[in-house]
């Protein structure tokens, strides 16, 4: 089984490339994002509690997406391994993702930062704002908001799976399929 963290800021190309890992190492792909909007889609009370906070351009407290992590997981025991995609975000998080997949008898097998300017990645996430309507992509202010926590909270995990000899950066600049081929390298050389 193989267990991948998928970690940048946002518009760094995680959800992309989470799908073309997904298909070619048949994992099953848990993106935070997504869980957050099908529980904001059901009006979930997760979901209104989530929806608060990203409105806001915040990040949603550890346990609601820890909750709805637990959940994806318990659903789909017979894969082949997991992407998390945006999760874990804190060292909390990525303590009780490590205490959650060892009661399941399975580990994080590597973190992958996708790594891109600051600059760049406001310009994709305006872009992106534009055609899909999210609230939290469409203002520069409530971006750079979620850039200033992500290095607040999410940057010290680089600490943490370095500790652990997981830790792997990536250039995240270029082509879909040039960062695609970078990744397939680094995956392969954990086969």
């Amino acid at each position: 089984m193989i267990n991948l963290v998928l970690f940048g800021k946002p518009g760094a190309g995680k959800g992309t490339q989470a799908e073309f890992l997904k298909s070619k190492y048949e994992l099953f792909h848990i993106s935070t994002g997504d869980l957050f909007r099908h529980h904001i889609t059901n009006a979930t009370d997760l979901g209104k509690l989530a929806k608060s906070y990203m409105d806001q351009g915040d990040l949603v407290p550890d346990q609601v997406t820890i909750d709805m992590l637990k959940v994806a997981v318990e659903s789909n025991p017979e894969t082949k391994g997991f992407i998390f995609d945006g999760f874990p975000r804190t060292t909390k998080q990525a303590i009780a993702l490590d205490e959650f997949l060892s009661e399941k008898s399975m580990s994080i097998t590597a973190t992958v930062a996708l790594e891109a300017a600051d600059d760049v990645l406001i310009g994709r996430l305006l872009n992106r704002g534009i055609t899909s309507g999210r609230v939290d992509d469409q203002d520069e202010v409530k971006i750079r908001n979620r850039f200033d926590e992500y290095n607040s909270k999410t940057a010290p995990l680089r600490d943490f799976y370095e500790d652990q000899g997981k830790f792997h950066s990536v250039n995240g600049i270029g082509s879909i399929d040039e960062i695609t081929g970078r990744l397939t390298l680094l995956i392969d050389s954990f086969l």
